[in-house]
């Protein structure tokens, strides 16, 4: 079997961000043959405008080839008013397009194995945020991970900034979900060849 490349999108631009640690930490855990590889671009992708969409800013030309050449991604949202990021979201409108075949285009999210975290210090964690994700792709027809669920809450006692985990319970499921990630890759690619 040959080894696999994930692309790792934190919804978060912040510096000391716990769903960057969190990334980290899964960088940190990954099974053996399973490289985690970070998009750190987020913030140079412009808002969505249909008006440039022919010839899209360079940005976002990027963000599409590295998603297309990943056999997987993984993305780590924190939740903003009970909701997914506007930057994330924003990076994602830009990655479906488009969303039926009005062209030969196709979308680098179609039938790429996705897997969903989230950390955030209090509260309910960034369950909404995830929900409303899972929604999304599946107009986009990916292949989303449906468990282990992770909503990693009191993220700043579970994660180092430097991506350590603090929490037995966390590792755990975070090293299952990269477990089930990396099925679902072996899956989608074995029906993609059988096809």
């Amino acid at each position: 079997m040959s080894d696999l490349t994930v692309l790792a999108i934190s919804g978060s631009l912040r510096e000391a961000s716990f769903n960057t640690a969190l990334i980290r930490a899964a960088q940190r855990l990954a099974p053996a043959g399973l490289t985690i590889e970070q998009y750190t671009a987020l913030g140079a992708i412009p808002p969505f405008n249909q008006d440039v969409e022919p010839e899209p800013p360079a940005a976002v030309v990027d963000l599409r080839e590295r998603i297309a050449a990943a056999d997987g991604l993984l993305i780590a949202t924190p939740e903003y008013n009970y909701g997914v990021p506007g930057v994330l979201k924003n990076a994602l409108d830009w990655a479906s397009r488009p969303t039926f075949p009005i062209t030969s285009w196709v979308s680098p999210l179609a039938h790429k194995p996705i897997a969903i975290v989230g950390a955030a210090p209090t509260g309910m964690g960034t369950v909404r945020a995830q929900l409303q994700l899972r929604q999304l792709f599946l107009w986009t027809d990916s292949a989303v991970v449906t468990k282990p669920e992770i909503i990693v809450t009191n993220a700043h006692e579970k994660l180092t900034e430097d991506g350590a985990v603090k929490d037995e319970t966390t590792e755990t499921l975070l090293r299952a979900l990269l477990d089930a990630l990396v099925t679902k890759i072996r899956v989608t690619q074995l029906a993609a060849a059988t096809a």
